[in-house]
């Protein structure tokens, strides 16, 4: 194989993907086992070893400890013991003690949070760290701290004590309907193996009760370093000094010589489906979920590539037609989709999931499994497949464009599927170069054939979900059974509808520029057009193949009587129902395929937006897009409004049946004088949105240019962007008469008020399995003239409470699992000029049983804080935490 320059080569750089040479190849050629770029080995003692230099994001590094233990090694008396032993690294080890990593990390300016540093799977535990490097002693020691969790965890009475509390937290949490619909489908999915016995989180028995001697055995036993994996991958001067100092901080430890082997855990296959009905009270909505389970597939040869490319292809193919099905009259489901995904270790699975309205779990089973059998029958049409094929080929050559600016998180992720699951690297320079050569010789019949494995005899499981009992296994059944019969007799081809070619049918005349204004401090260039529409773009060299445009104008519903409000709230919903750029959404994605264009638009609380990203060569359609939101009149049809009231209702029963749903409500009231801006909607209120002002006031919003100001920031080259803004932005037409024309320091600001005095209220919402949520509100109110720097303030001051809840909390007294800090400064008018209002919330929640008590104790806490300040240590670790958050910022 014919190999690209090295990646630092400058003749590989100016390389365009369209240049790229296509690879000559034998379809049995092994991709290889050595990961390209990457220093790779093995210290004595048996650890695997990655170090990769990367400079995105700069002076930083994406490290991992990776260790092939998870919870399907625990015997019963162990279940939850995986998961224990990940808390306890971050509590205690021989060197670090009372949560001393946690203080190091935060110290750094390395963030620490719930699912953010960690996570256990059935089949291994991963340590996850994002640290500075700017500092020589810094990478030595956070590559120490993963030395810790790899062999010095303290497995204490005391320390077991402390992390039970947060342990028993995140196991209540997880105990919601979402997590008991998870874990019945896990078991589901898994039965007749043990996989189905060891969910990740236990048993609420084990930990309560389980010994530290129990779970120091498990450690011990499991935790060897011939199954662990280092992974660093950052802005390092060369590996040669990193893999020194992993050898430093790892090569000294020993395991046993004969470390237990790790058992296969196979799990049974079967030619029957398999079948539920889960009745589950506080469900968000009706739902049904078809999956086909088969061995995952080793990525060995070019062979086995082509087959994920097509594999990938049908996916693609097939979403496109399950989103088409949602969007025609009377809907099987709101929404549908199919993906591949890896389970367990030996285990993948094709999973087809839906939404639908209630009683509609029948309808939405038969339309995903007709279609199914429908390309079985007739296949996909070659445009189909085209459309597939050219949003693979689109993402590839994105990434490869793009290599340069490739985040060291993604390329650490890599690393951990090729140790965790063989999975080859082999650089995107090639990557690129295969995938350009495969995707045009896969053919419409490969790709369809792929239906073959989406068959309820390959180890199907068939799920619906429901809020109440309205089908039955026996109606599964008999669904199975029909489409098989349908099948049989021929079921009709797909109907294809004719898909315009050009998005701007007749290309609007140019505008010009009346005036220009340079921003040198900020590198920005302002451009006044003849329409009145603001222009102000940046040339940026963060990533080569993106530009991201954003185009506001002030005033929004905020500015609307409460009597409009509510039909005028709608209205961005009902229109992108319509097609908000003149085509319905269904005929615009296939318009689209291959080109790399999002964009969305809002009707904001003070400003009307609309936002997008794209690549530098499809910045003409973007703008295209942009002419067409300016120049498309909405009108609400009968279809439309009826699929988008019932997505509404939906929602509006499935926020009814969460019993967080009252509690949210309640504190909106409480917090802003029960405002109509921030009262939920009823389905009785539904009944009131007249679908034709919706449509009306969202046509209003986008039709001046002279009240909008966009801006443009990417790789933009202004000989070739600046004609085409001039043509698509300049030529929208300016109305005769001025709409919607608000003066920023005239906005009327949002109505609400806050309470005048301390409240404390118990909302009490019926649930399956007892939960507490808290939030502890206080108002805020940022004067004009120190404003900017308040704004500040409050940003440190929320991390600041964020820190010492956890601390207190948790770390202190271990009856958490997380808490978490929000701002709105959103309360007044979008003035240069006016007081800024708003509030700032402490959420967290814990044990019902003693909710009062850890509420008091966060007040003490606030009032320690008000009483005595922040220590130099705290400010210092806020400081660091916020800088290092901004200079990453800066890069992405």
């Amino acid at each position: 194989m014919e190999l690209l320059p090295a990646e630092g080569s400058q003749i590989a750089k100016k390389h365009g993907f369209r240049s790229l040479k296509l690879v000559s190849f034998d379809l049995n050629e092994e991709l290889g086992e050595q990961p390209f770029g990457v220093d790779y080995g093995r210290l004595d003692n048996g650890l695997f070893y990655y170090v990769r230099c990367n400079s995105k994001p700069r002076m930083r590094a994406a490290l991992a400890l990776a260790v092939k233990a998870g919870s399907v090694l625990e015997e019963e008396h162990e279940r939850g013991v995986a998961h224990i032993v990940e808390h306890l690294a971050f509590s205690a080890t021989e060197k670090y003690t009372n949560h001393d990593i946690i203080k190091f990390l935060e110290s750094i300016g390395a963030e620490f949070g719930a699912c953010q540093n960690a996570v256990t799977s059935a089949d291994e535990t991963v340590y996850e760290l994002f640290v500075p490097v700017d500092k020589p002693e810094l990478l030595s020691r956070a590559i120490s701290v993963l030395a810790e969790f790899s062999t010095e965890v303290r497995v204490s009475k005391d320390d077991l004590e402390k992390e039970r509390g947060a342990v028993l937290e995140e196991y209540r949490g997880n105990r919601n309907a979402s997590g008991r619909m998870q874990d019945a489908h896990w078991v589901l999915m898994m039965e007749g193996s043990k996989y189905a016995e060891c969910l990740p989180i236990g048993l609420e028995k084990v930990i309560r009760t389980v010994s530290s001697d129990t779970v120091k055995r498990f450690y011990q036993k499991w935790y060897r370093l011939q199954n662990m994996a280092v992974i660093a991958v950052g802005d390092f001067p060369d590996t040669k000094g990193v893999v020194e100092l992993i050898n430093t901080h790892f090569g000294q430890k020993k395991s046993a010589t004969d470390p237990p082997v790790i058992p296969k855990f196979p799990v049974p296959s079967h030619q029957e489906p398999r079948f539920s009905c889960f009745i589950e009270s506080e469900a968000g909505g009706s739902a049904v979920i078809v999956s086909y389970k088969m061995p995952v597939n080793e990525l060995k040869t070019i062979k086995d590539y082509k087959e994920m490319l097509t594999e990938s292809m049908f996916l693609h193919a097939l979403n496109q037609r399950f989103f088409k099905l949602s969007r025609r009259k009377d809907p099987p489901y709101f929404s549908c989709s199919a993906s591949a995904d890896d389970l367990v270790r030996p285990l993948k699975a094709y999973i087809m999931s839906s939404s639908c309205k209630e009683r509609g779990t029948l309808k939405a089973l038969e339309s995903m499994l007709i279609e199914v059998a429908r390309v079985r029958l007739h296949g996909f049409s070659e445009r189909e497949v085209s459309v597939a094929r050219a949003l693979l080929m689109s993402e590839v050559e994105s990434a490869y464009l793009e290599r340069d600016q490739m985040q060291s998180t993604n390329l650490r992720d890599e690393c951990l599927q090729h140790f965790l699951c063989k999975e080859p690297i082999i650089g995107i320079e090639y990557e690129a170069r295969l995938q350009k050569t495969l995707l045009p010789h896969i053919s419409a019949l490969e790709v369809s054939r792929y239906s073959e494995k989406l068959q309820t005899s390959c180890s199907c499981v068939i799920k619906t979900i429901e809020p109440q009992t309205f089908s039955t296994i026996d109606d599964l059944k008999n669904i199975v059974l029909k489409i098989k019969n349908l099948e049989e007799k021929n079921i009709s081809p797909w109907d294809e509808e004719n898909i315009p070619e050009e998005i701007v049918s007749t290309k609007p005349s140019p505008g010009n520029i009346v005036q220009q204004f340079e921003y040198e401090n900020l590198g920005a260039t302002e451009l006044v057009l003849s329409n009145g529409m603001r222009v102000c773009y940046k040339c940026t060299d963060f990533l080569d193949d993106q530009v991201l445009f954003t185009g506001f104008s002030y005033g929004g519903l905020s500015e609307l009587p409460e009597s409009e409000y509510l039909s005028c709230s709608m209205g961005s919903t009902i229109a992108g129902e319509i097609g908000v750029f003149g085509y319905r959404p269904s005929m615009l994605m296939d318009m689209l395929a291959g080109k790399r264009v999002e964009g969305g638009t809002k009707v904001g609380a003070y400003m009307r937006t609309f936002s997008g990203d794209c690549s530098p060569s499809d910045l003409e359609t973007a703008l295209q897009l942009v002419y067409q939101l300016f120049t498309t009149n909405v009108a609400p049809g009968e279809e439309e409004v009826e699929i988008v009231m019932q997505m509404a209702e939906e929602v509006i029963r499935a926020q009814e049946r969460d019993p967080y749903t009252a509690f949210a409500n309640r504190v909106k009231e409480i917090n802003y004088g029960n405002s109509y801006f921030f009262r939920p909607i009823r389905i009785s209120d539904l009944q009131k949105v007249d679908p034709l002002k919706a449509c009306d006031y969202f046509n209003s919003c986008f039709k001046d240019p002279s009240t909008f100001t966009v801006v443009i920031v990417g790789n933009i080259d202004p000989s070739n962007g600046i004609p085409l803004i001039l043509q698509y932005l300049g030529g929208i037409p300016k109305p005769p008469e001025p709409i919607l024309h608000f003066n920023r320091d005239n906005l009327k600001g949002l109505p609400f008020t806050f309470p005048s005095s301390i409240i404390r209220e118990v909302v009490r919402s019926p649930m399956v399995e007892a939960q507490c949520s808290v939030q502890l509100c206080f108002p805020v109110e940022l004067k004009n003239g120190t404003m900017v720097e308040e704004i500040n303030y409050v940003g440190f001051l929320s991390k600041l409470l964020e820190t010492k809840m956890m601390q207190v909390l948790r770390f202190k007294h271990g009856q958490i699992y997380s808490a978490s800090v929000s701002v709105f400064l959103g309360g007044n008018k979008h003035s240069r000029t006016g007081d800024v209002r708003g509030d700032i919330s402490i959420n967290f929640s814990c044990d019902p049983e003693i909710s009062f008590k850890l509420v008091d104790l966060a007040l003490d806490e606030i009032s320690r804080l008000q009483k005595e300040g922040p220590s130099d240590e705290d400010v210092s670790t806020i400081l660091e935490l916020e800088q290092r958050a901004h200079e990453t910022g800066l890069q992405v």
